[in-house]
């Protein structure tokens, strides 16, 4: 059974079971979205840093009180591109970087090696 999903007078008809194993999903932003919501259940540290921000921004005697709206709409005004491809680094895992690599080594050889003869050169296995 496929699920229809209507989209501005396109169907697109969703697929059920797995994914092939190398196929990406591209990243499609809703543009319609007006609320994000961050989950910082399993990040004691940062939540910590976050609520010792917000005391620190409220310690004043007038105007309205400094939300965590304000914070974030700030530090992403002071985002330049370093911080963006810092942060796309982070989100790459480490077999993703491996691949990278390769695909880079490859590149500037003029190579096809596979994985596991690239990883034997870089690690001199011979």
């Amino acid at each position: 059974m496929n699920e229809e999903i209507k989209n501005k007078d396109v169907v697109v008809k969703k697929k059920r079971g797995r994914r092939p194993k190398d196929t990406k999903v591209e990243y499609e932003l809703n543009m319609e979205q007006t609320k994000f919501f961050v989950d910082l259940s399993k990040e004691k540290d940062d939540l910590k840093k976050i609520q010792e921000l917000l005391i620190e921004s409220n310690e004043k005697n007038h105007g309205r009180e400094v939300l965590f709206k304000d914070i974030a709409l700030y530090a992403i005004s002071k985002l330049t591109k370093k911080d963006i491809e810092k942060i796309q680094e982070n989100s790459l895992t480490e077999m993703e970087k491996v691949e990278r690599s390769l695909e880079e080594y490859n590149q500037k050889n003029g190579t096809k090696l596979n994985l596991g003869e690239y990883l034997l050169k870089k690690l001199n296995l011979n």
